[in-house]
């Protein structure tokens, strides 16, 4: 059983930092795209980015692009996601995801998901 436990969310002014973190268990973390999306009340979830093995395999959603920073540690089983320059608009709960393919992992199809963790931003 693979499990993704999100964490580092929580209250940040407009124009703050914070950095998410995804632990992952299991052996398979090194042959997964790791992923982030959010989901903002009475919106649908929506794709924030991802990352391969390595650097060379990353996207982002334009929204996000310039501000956020995704990385991974294989070596500890975690995926990152730096945001900085945040807005209010970034206001969500924020999931991790990990699929084999990085093109389906785009479109929202994950084989695991985490819980989420809430990041909240004012104004």
């Amino acid at each position: 059983q693979v499990q993704l436990v999100e964490s580092g969310g929580g209250l940040v002014q407009a124009g703050g930092s914070l950095r998410l973190s995804c632990a992952a268990s299991g052996h398979i973390f090194g042959s997964y795209v790791m992923g982030w999306f959010r989901q903002a009340p009475g919106k649908e979830r929506e794709f924030v980015a991802a990352r391969g093995w390595s650097a060379t395999s990353t996207l982002y959603a334009d929204s996000v692009k310039g501000r956020f920073t995704i990385s991974r540690d294989n070596a500890k089983n975690t995926v990152y996601l730096q945001m900085n320059s945040l807005k209010p608009e970034d206001t969500a709960v924020y999931f991790c995801a990990a699929d084999l393919d990085i093109v389906r992992l785009r479109a929202g199809v994950a084989a695991y998901w985490g819980q989420g963790t809430q990041v909240t931003v004012s104004s």
